[in-house]
Protein backbone atom coordinates (compact mmCIF):
# COMPACT_ATOMS: atom_id res chain seq x y z
CA UNK A 1 0.00 0.00 0.00
CA UNK A 2 1.04 3.63 -0.46
CA UNK A 3 1.63 5.62 2.70
CA UNK A 4 -0.61 8.67 2.97
CA UNK A 5 0.17 11.97 4.62
CA UNK A 6 -3.21 13.37 5.60
CA UNK A 7 -4.31 16.80 6.65
CA UNK A 8 -5.88 16.68 10.12
CA UNK A 9 -9.52 17.55 10.60
CA UNK A 10 -10.29 20.69 12.56
CA UNK A 11 -11.24 19.45 16.01
CA UNK A 12 -11.73 21.67 19.06
CA UNK A 13 -9.64 19.24 21.09
CA UNK A 14 -9.25 21.58 24.04
CA UNK A 15 -13.00 21.38 24.73
CA UNK A 16 -13.27 17.61 24.27
CA UNK A 17 -12.60 15.48 27.33
CA UNK A 18 -10.87 12.20 26.50
CA UNK A 19 -12.79 9.05 27.35
CA UNK A 20 -10.04 6.44 27.57
CA UNK A 21 -9.35 3.31 29.59
CA UNK A 22 -5.88 1.76 29.64
CA UNK A 23 -5.93 -2.04 30.00
CA UNK A 24 -2.55 -3.35 31.17
CA UNK A 25 -1.96 -7.10 30.87
CA UNK A 26 1.03 -9.46 31.01
CA UNK A 27 2.99 -10.26 27.89
CA UNK A 28 5.52 -12.89 28.95
CA UNK A 29 6.85 -11.99 32.40
CA UNK A 30 6.25 -9.79 35.45
CA UNK A 31 9.66 -8.33 36.30
CA UNK A 32 9.07 -4.94 34.64
CA UNK A 33 5.66 -4.35 36.24
CA UNK A 34 6.65 -1.46 38.51
CA UNK A 35 8.74 0.46 35.98
CA UNK A 36 6.05 0.18 33.34
CA UNK A 37 3.18 1.23 35.61
CA UNK A 38 5.13 4.15 37.07
CA UNK A 39 5.94 5.40 33.57
CA UNK A 40 2.21 5.56 32.78
CA UNK A 41 1.46 7.82 35.74
CA UNK A 42 4.60 9.88 35.24
CA UNK A 43 4.21 10.61 31.54
CA UNK A 44 0.41 10.76 31.02
CA UNK A 45 -1.17 14.18 31.50
CA UNK A 46 -4.69 13.71 30.12
CA UNK A 47 -7.45 11.98 32.15
CA UNK A 48 -7.70 8.21 31.88
CA UNK A 49 -9.06 5.19 33.68
CA UNK A 50 -6.90 2.13 34.21
CA UNK A 51 -7.68 -1.56 34.54
CA UNK A 52 -4.78 -3.81 35.49
CA UNK A 53 -5.04 -7.53 34.79
CA UNK A 54 -2.75 -9.41 37.16
CA UNK A 55 -2.70 -12.96 35.81
CA UNK A 56 -0.75 -15.09 38.25
CA UNK A 57 2.09 -12.74 39.11
CA UNK A 58 4.49 -13.65 41.97
CA UNK A 59 3.44 -12.64 45.48
CA UNK A 60 5.77 -9.63 45.72
CA UNK A 61 4.43 -8.24 42.42
CA UNK A 62 0.85 -8.83 43.52
CA UNK A 63 1.49 -7.02 46.82
CA UNK A 64 2.91 -4.07 44.92
CA UNK A 65 -0.14 -3.96 42.62
CA UNK A 66 -2.62 -4.13 45.52
CA UNK A 67 -0.83 -1.29 47.28
CA UNK A 68 -0.57 0.82 44.12
CA UNK A 69 -4.20 0.19 43.15
CA UNK A 70 -5.27 1.50 46.55
CA UNK A 71 -3.04 4.55 46.16
CA UNK A 72 -3.82 5.34 42.52
CA UNK A 73 -7.44 4.24 42.45
CA UNK A 74 -7.39 1.88 39.48
CA UNK A 75 -9.26 -1.39 39.04
CA UNK A 76 -7.18 -4.50 39.71
CA UNK A 77 -8.30 -7.90 38.42
CA UNK A 78 -6.39 -10.87 39.83
CA UNK A 79 -6.29 -14.52 38.78
CA UNK A 80 -4.02 -16.93 40.60
CA UNK A 81 -3.22 -18.79 37.39
CA UNK A 82 -1.72 -17.61 34.13
CA UNK A 83 -3.81 -16.33 31.22
CA UNK A 84 -2.90 -16.08 27.58
CA UNK A 85 -2.46 -12.47 26.40
CA UNK A 86 -5.82 -12.34 24.60
CA UNK A 87 -7.63 -13.90 27.56
CA UNK A 88 -6.16 -11.22 29.81
CA UNK A 89 -7.00 -8.43 27.36
CA UNK A 90 -10.58 -9.66 27.00
CA UNK A 91 -10.96 -9.80 30.78
CA UNK A 92 -9.88 -6.16 30.98
CA UNK A 93 -11.93 -5.17 27.95
CA UNK A 94 -15.08 -6.61 29.52
CA UNK A 95 -14.80 -3.88 32.19
CA UNK A 96 -14.32 -0.94 29.83
CA UNK A 97 -17.13 1.60 29.38
CA UNK A 98 -15.20 4.49 27.79
CA UNK A 99 -15.15 5.41 24.09
CA UNK A 100 -11.55 4.25 23.65
CA UNK A 101 -9.47 1.45 25.08
CA UNK A 102 -5.68 1.27 25.09
CA UNK A 103 -4.11 -2.18 25.22
CA UNK A 104 -0.71 -2.03 26.87
CA UNK A 105 1.64 -4.87 27.78
CA UNK A 106 3.19 -4.87 31.25
CA UNK A 107 6.74 -4.55 29.92
CA UNK A 108 6.17 -1.35 27.94
CA UNK A 109 7.73 1.95 29.03
CA UNK A 110 5.82 4.99 27.76
CA UNK A 111 7.19 8.46 27.00
CA UNK A 112 5.94 11.97 27.70
CA UNK A 113 2.73 12.81 25.84
CA UNK A 114 2.25 9.33 24.40
CA UNK A 115 -1.47 9.04 25.17
CA UNK A 116 -2.28 12.62 24.24
CA UNK A 117 -0.73 12.09 20.80
CA UNK A 118 -2.58 8.81 20.23
CA UNK A 119 -5.90 10.38 21.19
CA UNK A 120 -5.26 13.50 19.12
CA UNK A 121 -4.54 11.34 16.07
CA UNK A 122 -7.77 9.41 16.64
CA UNK A 123 -9.75 12.67 16.87
CA UNK A 124 -8.19 14.18 13.76
CA UNK A 125 -8.45 11.07 11.55
CA UNK A 126 -11.46 9.28 13.05
CA UNK A 127 -9.24 6.19 13.14
CA UNK A 128 -10.43 2.92 14.58
CA UNK A 129 -6.91 1.98 15.68
CA UNK A 130 -3.91 4.21 16.39
CA UNK A 131 -0.53 2.70 17.18
CA UNK A 132 2.53 4.56 18.46
CA UNK A 133 6.09 4.38 17.29
CA UNK A 134 7.13 1.25 19.16
CA UNK A 135 10.78 0.84 20.06
CA UNK A 136 12.59 -2.01 21.77
CA UNK A 137 15.36 -2.29 24.36
CA UNK A 138 17.61 0.27 25.98
CA UNK A 139 18.39 3.09 25.66
CA UNK A 140 14.67 3.77 25.72
CA UNK A 141 12.82 5.10 22.68
CA UNK A 142 15.59 4.63 20.14
CA UNK A 143 15.70 1.31 18.24
CA UNK A 144 12.48 0.98 16.27
CA UNK A 145 10.46 -2.20 16.54
CA UNK A 146 7.45 -1.03 14.54
CA UNK A 147 6.33 2.19 12.84
CA UNK A 148 3.16 0.77 11.34
CA UNK A 149 3.07 -1.81 8.63
CA UNK A 150 1.17 -3.68 5.95
CA UNK A 151 -0.85 -6.87 6.38
CA UNK A 152 -3.06 -8.63 3.89
CA UNK A 153 -3.93 -11.98 2.37
CA UNK A 154 -3.23 -12.38 -1.32
CA UNK A 155 -3.61 -15.03 -4.01
CA UNK A 156 -0.31 -16.43 -5.23
CA UNK A 157 -0.85 -17.80 -8.73
CA UNK A 158 1.82 -19.97 -10.34
CA UNK A 159 0.62 -21.82 -13.39
CA UNK A 160 -2.42 -23.80 -12.33
CA UNK A 161 -1.54 -23.53 -8.64
CA UNK A 162 -3.40 -20.92 -6.60
CA UNK A 163 -2.42 -20.35 -2.98
CA UNK A 164 -3.80 -18.06 -0.31
CA UNK A 165 -0.82 -16.52 1.42
CA UNK A 166 -0.06 -13.96 4.10
CA UNK A 167 1.81 -10.75 3.35
CA UNK A 168 3.37 -8.78 6.19
CA UNK A 169 5.68 -5.79 6.16
CA UNK A 170 6.93 -3.77 9.13
CA UNK A 171 7.95 -0.19 8.49
CA UNK A 172 11.39 1.04 9.60
CA UNK A 173 12.15 -1.91 11.90
CA UNK A 174 15.60 -2.01 13.55
CA UNK A 175 16.37 1.60 12.63
CA UNK A 176 17.38 4.35 15.03
CA UNK A 177 14.51 6.75 15.67
CA UNK A 178 16.96 9.60 16.21
CA UNK A 179 18.80 8.97 12.94
CA UNK A 180 15.70 8.70 10.72
CA UNK A 181 13.59 11.30 12.51
CA UNK A 182 12.81 12.96 9.17
CA UNK A 183 11.14 9.74 7.94
CA UNK A 184 8.75 9.54 10.86
CA UNK A 185 5.32 10.98 10.11
CA UNK A 186 1.72 10.02 10.68
CA UNK A 187 0.61 7.49 8.11
CA UNK A 188 -2.26 5.16 7.33
CA UNK A 189 -1.30 1.52 7.78
CA UNK A 190 -2.72 -1.99 7.88
CA UNK A 191 -0.81 -3.53 10.77
CA UNK A 192 -0.39 -2.70 14.45
CA UNK A 193 0.61 -4.59 17.57
CA UNK A 194 -1.62 -5.17 20.59
CA UNK A 195 1.47 -4.50 22.67
CA UNK A 196 0.36 -0.86 22.60
CA UNK A 197 -2.54 0.54 20.62
CA UNK A 198 -5.51 2.86 21.04
CA UNK A 199 -8.78 1.33 19.80
CA UNK A 200 -12.23 2.81 19.33
CA UNK A 201 -14.30 0.54 21.55
CA UNK A 202 -17.35 0.30 19.30
CA UNK A 203 -15.34 -1.79 16.80
CA UNK A 204 -15.77 -4.75 19.17
CA UNK A 205 -19.53 -4.56 18.71
CA UNK A 206 -18.90 -5.43 15.06
CA UNK A 207 -16.01 -7.87 15.23
CA UNK A 208 -16.43 -9.44 18.67
CA UNK A 209 -13.76 -9.82 21.30
CA UNK A 210 -10.15 -10.81 20.66
CA UNK A 211 -9.68 -14.39 19.51
CA UNK A 212 -8.71 -16.48 22.55
CA UNK A 213 -7.80 -19.48 20.40
CA UNK A 214 -4.63 -17.56 19.56
CA UNK A 215 -2.70 -18.41 22.69
CA UNK A 216 0.81 -17.20 21.97
CA UNK A 217 1.19 -15.82 18.47
CA UNK A 218 -0.61 -14.27 15.48
CA UNK A 219 -2.93 -12.23 17.70
CA UNK A 220 -1.59 -8.93 16.30
CA UNK A 221 -1.97 -10.08 12.70
CA UNK A 222 -5.41 -11.57 13.35
CA UNK A 223 -6.71 -8.37 14.93
CA UNK A 224 -5.24 -6.20 12.16
CA UNK A 225 -6.76 -8.36 9.41
CA UNK A 226 -10.11 -8.39 11.22
CA UNK A 227 -10.21 -4.60 11.60
CA UNK A 228 -9.20 -4.12 7.97
CA UNK A 229 -11.92 -6.52 6.82
CA UNK A 230 -14.49 -4.62 8.89
CA UNK A 231 -13.50 -1.36 7.17
CA UNK A 232 -11.77 0.20 10.16
CA UNK A 233 -8.99 2.72 9.56
CA UNK A 234 -5.57 2.25 11.15
CA UNK A 235 -2.88 4.87 11.68
CA UNK A 236 0.60 4.99 13.12
CA UNK A 237 1.35 8.15 15.10
CA UNK A 238 5.15 8.41 15.59
CA UNK A 239 4.77 11.48 17.81
CA UNK A 240 3.64 8.95 20.43
CA UNK A 241 6.60 6.79 21.45
CA UNK A 242 6.73 3.72 23.69
CA UNK A 243 9.39 1.04 24.24
CA UNK A 244 9.10 -2.68 24.84
CA UNK A 245 11.79 -3.58 27.39
CA UNK A 246 12.71 -7.26 27.03
CA UNK A 247 14.17 -9.11 29.98
CA UNK A 248 17.92 -9.63 29.83
CA UNK A 249 18.03 -12.08 32.74
CA UNK A 250 15.02 -14.14 33.76
CA UNK A 251 14.02 -14.59 37.38
CA UNK A 252 12.74 -17.98 38.50
CA UNK A 253 9.39 -16.38 39.30
CA UNK A 254 9.07 -15.40 35.63
CA UNK A 255 10.22 -18.64 34.05
CA UNK A 256 7.02 -20.66 34.43
CA UNK A 257 4.88 -18.04 32.68
CA UNK A 258 7.53 -17.38 30.03
CA UNK A 259 7.76 -21.09 29.24
CA UNK A 260 3.98 -21.44 29.01
CA UNK A 261 3.60 -18.24 26.97
CA UNK A 262 6.08 -19.50 24.37
CA UNK A 263 5.37 -23.21 24.76
CA UNK A 264 5.42 -25.52 21.77
CA UNK A 265 1.81 -26.52 22.45
CA UNK A 266 0.50 -22.94 22.55
CA UNK A 267 2.49 -21.97 19.47
CA UNK A 268 1.30 -24.94 17.42
CA UNK A 269 -2.32 -24.43 18.45
CA UNK A 270 -2.12 -20.73 17.58
CA UNK A 271 -0.55 -21.31 14.16
CA UNK A 272 -2.99 -24.05 13.24
CA UNK A 273 -5.99 -22.00 14.30
CA UNK A 274 -4.78 -18.89 12.47
CA UNK A 275 -4.08 -20.84 9.28
CA UNK A 276 -7.51 -22.50 9.32
CA UNK A 277 -9.37 -19.34 10.31
CA UNK A 278 -8.01 -17.37 7.37
CA UNK A 279 -7.94 -20.36 4.98
CA UNK A 280 -4.22 -20.00 4.30
CA UNK A 281 -2.14 -22.58 2.50
CA UNK A 282 0.81 -24.22 4.19
CA UNK A 283 3.82 -22.34 2.83
CA UNK A 284 7.35 -21.42 3.83
CA UNK A 285 6.08 -18.91 6.40
CA UNK A 286 4.30 -21.57 8.44
CA UNK A 287 6.95 -24.23 7.86
CA UNK A 288 9.59 -21.86 9.22
CA UNK A 289 7.47 -21.04 12.26
CA UNK A 290 7.03 -24.72 13.08
CA UNK A 291 10.75 -25.29 12.58
CA UNK A 292 11.54 -22.55 15.10
CA UNK A 293 9.38 -23.92 17.91
CA UNK A 294 11.00 -23.20 21.25
CA UNK A 295 13.61 -20.79 19.91
CA UNK A 296 12.43 -17.95 22.18
CA UNK A 297 12.87 -20.09 25.28
CA UNK A 298 16.28 -21.37 24.24
CA UNK A 299 17.58 -17.93 23.25
CA UNK A 300 16.23 -16.29 26.40
CA UNK A 301 17.57 -18.58 29.10
CA UNK A 302 18.69 -22.06 27.99
CA UNK A 303 21.69 -21.06 25.87
CA UNK A 304 22.88 -18.38 28.33
CA UNK A 305 22.58 -20.92 31.16
CA UNK A 306 24.58 -23.51 29.23
CA UNK A 307 27.22 -20.91 28.44
CA UNK A 308 27.61 -20.03 32.12
CA UNK A 309 27.73 -23.65 33.26
CA UNK A 310 30.29 -24.74 30.67
CA UNK A 311 32.19 -21.44 30.40
CA UNK A 312 31.43 -21.28 26.71
CA UNK A 313 32.49 -24.85 25.91
CA UNK A 314 29.09 -26.45 25.45
CA UNK A 315 29.19 -29.54 23.25
CA UNK A 316 26.53 -30.78 20.88
CA UNK A 317 25.59 -33.74 23.11
CA UNK A 318 25.12 -31.58 26.18
CA UNK A 319 23.12 -29.06 24.18
CA UNK A 320 20.90 -31.79 22.71
CA UNK A 321 20.31 -33.24 26.18
CA UNK A 322 19.52 -29.78 27.61
CA UNK A 323 17.05 -29.04 24.80
CA UNK A 324 15.31 -32.40 25.31
CA UNK A 325 15.11 -31.78 29.07
CA UNK A 326 13.77 -28.26 28.53
CA UNK A 327 11.10 -29.54 26.13
CA UNK A 328 10.02 -32.15 28.69
CA UNK A 329 9.77 -29.46 31.37
CA UNK A 330 7.90 -27.19 28.97
CA UNK A 331 5.35 -29.90 28.25
CA UNK A 332 4.98 -30.57 31.98
CA UNK A 333 4.18 -26.90 32.64
CA UNK A 334 1.74 -26.81 29.72
CA UNK A 335 -0.06 -29.97 30.84
CA UNK A 336 -0.37 -28.66 34.38
CA UNK A 337 -1.89 -25.41 33.19
CA UNK A 338 -4.35 -27.20 30.91
CA UNK A 339 -5.78 -29.05 33.92
CA UNK A 340 -6.64 -25.81 35.73
CA UNK A 341 -10.24 -24.70 35.44
CA UNK A 342 -12.80 -22.45 37.13
CA UNK A 343 -10.18 -19.76 37.58
CA UNK A 344 -11.51 -17.25 40.16
CA UNK A 345 -11.05 -13.54 39.54
CA UNK A 346 -10.66 -11.20 42.48
CA UNK A 347 -11.58 -7.63 41.73
CA UNK A 348 -10.30 -4.58 43.58
CA UNK A 349 -12.08 -1.39 42.53
CA UNK A 350 -11.26 2.25 43.34
CA UNK A 351 -14.13 2.31 45.85
CA UNK A 352 -12.13 -0.13 48.02
CA UNK A 353 -9.21 2.17 48.71
CA UNK A 354 -10.27 3.69 52.05
CA UNK A 355 -8.06 2.93 55.08
CA UNK A 356 -10.89 0.94 56.64
CA UNK A 357 -11.23 -1.25 53.58
CA UNK A 358 -7.49 -1.82 53.49
CA UNK A 359 -7.57 -3.03 57.07
CA UNK A 360 -10.35 -5.52 56.39
CA UNK A 361 -8.71 -8.70 55.20
CA UNK A 362 -6.35 -7.00 52.74
CA UNK A 363 -9.22 -5.41 50.84
CA UNK A 364 -12.66 -6.84 50.25
CA UNK A 365 -12.62 -9.45 47.48
CA UNK A 366 -15.41 -10.17 45.05
CA UNK A 367 -15.35 -13.71 43.71
CA UNK A 368 -16.03 -14.08 40.02
CA UNK A 369 -15.66 -16.89 37.51
CA UNK A 370 -13.69 -16.86 34.27
CA UNK A 371 -15.96 -19.01 32.12
CA UNK A 372 -13.93 -18.05 29.06
CA UNK A 373 -11.01 -20.19 30.23
CA UNK A 374 -13.11 -23.27 29.56
CA UNK A 375 -14.76 -21.85 26.43
CA UNK A 376 -12.11 -20.25 24.18
CA UNK A 377 -13.38 -17.24 22.31
CA UNK A 378 -16.22 -16.49 24.76
CA UNK A 379 -15.82 -13.08 26.38
CA UNK A 380 -16.04 -12.70 30.15
CA UNK A 381 -18.62 -10.21 31.37
CA UNK A 382 -18.25 -8.70 34.83
CA UNK A 383 -20.43 -5.96 36.28
CA UNK A 384 -18.55 -2.65 36.28
CA UNK A 385 -18.85 -0.19 39.18
CA UNK A 386 -18.26 3.52 38.53
CA UNK A 387 -14.56 4.23 38.09
CA UNK A 388 -12.87 7.30 39.51
CA UNK A 389 -11.12 9.71 37.16
CA UNK A 390 -7.39 10.41 37.30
Amino acid sequence: MTAQLLQPRTIPTASVKPSITIVVSPRERFGYTQQSLESIYKYTAIPFELIYVDAGSPKHIHRYLVKTAAKRGFTLLRTDHFLSPNQARNLGLSQVTTDYVVFLDNDVHVSSGWLEKLWQCAQETDATVVSPLTCVGKPLHDRIRLAGGEARIFMDIKGEQIRRRLYEKRFLADRSAAVIKHQLYRRACEFAELQCMLVKRDIFERIGYLDENLLSSQEDMDFSLTVNRAGGQMFCEPAAVVTHVPQTSYHWSDLAYFMLRWSDAWEVESLMHFQQKWDLDMDQYFLQRYKQLGHRRRQAFLYPLLYQLTKGKSGSRLEAFAIALERWLNQLITDRHSRLSNNPVRKLTPADRSPGALARKSLRQQQLRLSALNQPGVAVRISQPPLMGH
